[in-house]
């Protein structure tokens, strides 16, 4: 039983570990691939460390490592473009590599203790992928909203310069556009 409580522990962080990211300071092309190459090295050593264990122990470390890689790499190009769906790209790994971990260290049990087990990891997995959903939903959404806000903001615009004519009106027209994104 304090195994099934230290494994809800682990899922609780990695759940929490998901909340939506504050955005991230965008990166220099050199330390992009100096951290990319620093990740493959991290990963290629914990791999030389898991090749030591055996049995299910082995089977977990090597989840933890691809699990580590994997979000390593998509924290990096979320850091590197700062970009929503490169967040989104980061909250669903997180909830993938978790439950890889989760569902490999269910292999530990038998009969029923390991169905829950299972089930428990897959519902974990499940709101973490509707948290990620959720908020390229939102990201769209805001999208929108601006989008709609700049076309108010230039028909109002646009309105006033219905008040000029001639020249004065063309000149006003013209910058209510190039403000505004219109072509």
């Amino acid at each position: 039983m304090n195994r099934l409580l230290s494994f809800k522990t682990s899922l609780a962080i990695a759940c929490l570990a998901a909340l939506p990211l504050a955005h991230a300071a965008t990166m220099t092309k050199t330390e992009y691939k100096a951290d990319k190459s620093r990740i493959d090295v991290d990963y290629k050593a914990d791999m030389v460390t898991c090749s030591k264990l055996a049995g299910n122990t082995l089977d977990i470390c090597v989840e933890e490592a691809k699990g580590k890689q994997k979000i390593a790499r998509a924290e990096l190009e979320y850091a590197h473009t700062n970009k929503t769906t490169d967040g989104n790209k980061l909250l669903v790994a997180r909830a993938q590599a978790a439950y890889s971990i989760a569902r490999e260290k269910c292999d530990d049990m038998a009969g029923n203790v390991k169905d829950v087990c299972i089930t428990e990891a897959k519902a974990v997995e499940t709101k973490a992928l509707a948290d990620a959903k959720l908020g390229m939903q939102i990201g769209e959404a805001h999208k929108d909203a601006t989008a709609e806000k700049r076309d108010a903001d230039f028909k109002v615009a646009a309105e006033k310069c219905d008040a000029m004519s001639g020249s004065s009106k063309d000149d006003c027209v013209a910058a209510a556009k190039l403000k505004f994104g219109k072509s």
